[in-house]
């Protein structure tokens, strides 16, 4: 089946684009962030494409005032990969690895109009593979990018300006990670079922910090890195670390969050010290990350629909929160260089056992 996307020079395989390998699992997703100075306010994007489920969706997420106010968005794909639109939701690909915009046409309550524009040039992280027993789970690949926002957001007929000083992040990964509904039949394993992950893409005022980190329920990580990247670095700019640490975590009591930690980057002149302070609570399922819309979901031919979480009423404890972006303030000393307060996220998901924090 010929599609749009077959006149341009983007084909990874021998068959049209509509057709992505023979994996149900494959996606192709987009993700932004965007938080004022002060972290008081946020908002949150994810827009996916499945390829073989022959679905995409779209999901957008505004904090104010301690409610998050969410989108979201399905439609049958019909194969056609080029349109960056379901229902109200789009993106605009501006200039590529560098400006995007997002706009959503009022439904619902709820309507923005959002540009993110790069910091420097995007890191792409080291490639995601993980099985299960003789079955993939992850295989992706992800680049990762510091932005800086401006536009508005609208709820019930507020429109609030951004304001100068918003920062974020947005990311573009690829690949193979459960989507859709779960399988019926599970894949025997002798592993113990866990799944550890935090990220903490880190804003400050002349430069991004980057860390992220999988790990097994022993602790061990599988895939992690850390990157310092000045602001206006190039492709093969900033410090790159294969081995950072996230010391001194404690989780808020009956939960599985953080109530904070510090970041330990291995530098050529000592070590880098980031101290993070969670002060805001983002729950990923108001973007798809689980819940009842989560990715990949059939909803037929377009749905839209809205949702309104009293953060502050929910409870943390339920696996359906587990997954989270903290928003933190952030504090970066080296030796050499004078401290910066900054700004980001702390995202954590920690699913089954992990030892090193009593879990």
């Amino acid at each position: 089946m010929l599609t749009k996307g077959d006149d341009f020079p983007i084909h990874q395989t021998p068959e049209p684009i509509a057709y992505a390998g023979s994996d149900r699992n494959f996606y192709d997703r987009y993700f932004f962030n965007g938080y004022s100075p002060d972290g008081s306010e946020f908002v949150a994007v994810a827009f996916g494409v499945y390829p073989a489920l022959n679905v995409a969706d779209a999901h957008v997420a505004i904090i104010r005032d301690g409610k998050e106010y969410c989108l979201h968005a399905s439609k049958i794909l019909r194969m056609e990969r080029m349109d960056l639109s379901v229902g109200p939701i789009r993106i605009e690909v501006i200039e590529p690895l560098q400006k995007l915009r997002v706009v959503v046409e009022k439904a619902e309550g709820l309507a923005c109009d959002l540009t993110f524009e790069g910091r420097a040039f995007p890191i792409e992280e080291p490639r995601f593979m993980r099985r299960n027993g003789p079955r993939v789970f992850m295989d992706y690949t992800r680049l990762t990018q510091n932005v800086r926002v401006s536009g508005w957001t609208e709820v019930d007929g507020e429109r609030r300006a951004l304001g100068s000083g918003w920062t974020g992040t947005r990311d573009r990964s690829w690949g193979i990670r459960p989507v859709g509904a779960p399988d019926s039949q599970s894949t025997p394993s002798d592993a113990i079922p866990s799944f550890f992950w935090q990220w903490a893409p880190l804003n400050f005022a002349d430069k991004s910090v980057f860390f992220h980190v999988n790990a097994d329920h022993e602790g061990r990580p599988w895939n992690t890195r850390a990157v310092i990247l000045p602001d206006g670095a190039g492709a093969e700019g900033g410090w790159h670390a294969d081995a950072p640490r996230m010391e001194e975590v404690t989780l808020k009591a009956g939960t599985r969050h953080a109530l904070g930690g510090t970041l330990k980057v291995p530098l050529a002149q000592g070590e880098a010290s980031i101290a993070i302070k969670p002060k805001g609570v983002f729950l990923m399922r108001g973007i798809g990350y689980g819940g009842e819309w989560r990715h990949g979901a059939l909803k037929g031919e377009l749905a839209v629909a809205r949702e309104d979480i009293d953060i502050a009423a929910a409870d943390m404890a339920s696996p359906e929160n587990w997954h989270i972006q903290a928003i933190s303030t952030a504090i970066y000393e080296a030796p050499g260089e004078a401290p910066q307060e900054g700004v980001g996220v702390f995202e954590q998901l920690i699913f089954g056992p992990y030892r090193p924090y009593g879990l």
